[in-house]
């Protein structure tokens, strides 16, 4: 863990894009629990919004090529948690998503991801033409 001069303190690691290592992404979700003394109401959040965007890194951004990492950051101020999942992909069309509660979409397998992502967190931003995610989660 690191801590800046202007009081934030960050955490970083990087994944291979294997879908096992979601693992490991836990693990540094656990450690981040104890660590940042994250509490059980947003812990819950937190796992599921973390791993489905690393997931959708690993997947989606790198194409499942092992070659390609995905970089997690988790920085700390005064009032908020803040998760960057980063890949090497090009990015996507995050302006554009199609409504997975919307008639046409509801039999479709996949979708939800980003979905369950933005009503998780308290605010969320793509940066770098997609190929980013900033979830953030307040406490008090």
């Amino acid at each position: 863990m690191t801590k800046s001069e202007s009081g934030i303190r960050s955490l970083r690691i990087e994944v291979p894009s294997i879908p096992e290592n979601i693992r490991i992404v836990e693990s540094f979700i656990d450690n981040a629990k104890d660590a940042f003394e994250i509490n059980d109401d947003i812990y819950g959040n937190i796992m599921v919004a973390v791993t489905e965007s690393v997931n959708n890194a690993i997947i989606h951004g790198n194409k499942l090529d092992k070659q390609k990492i995905v970089v997690l950051e988790l920085e700390q101020t005064d009032n908020q948690l803040d998760f960057i999942v980063s890949d090497q992909g090009n990015g996507f069309d995050y302006q554009h998503l199609p409504d997975p509660t919307s008639e046409e979409n509801l039999e479709k397998p996949g979708g939800r991801g980003l979905f369950l992502v933005k009503h998780l967190c308290d605010e969320v931003k793509f940066l770098n033409n997609g190929s980013s995610v900033k979830m953030t989660f307040y406490f008090d």
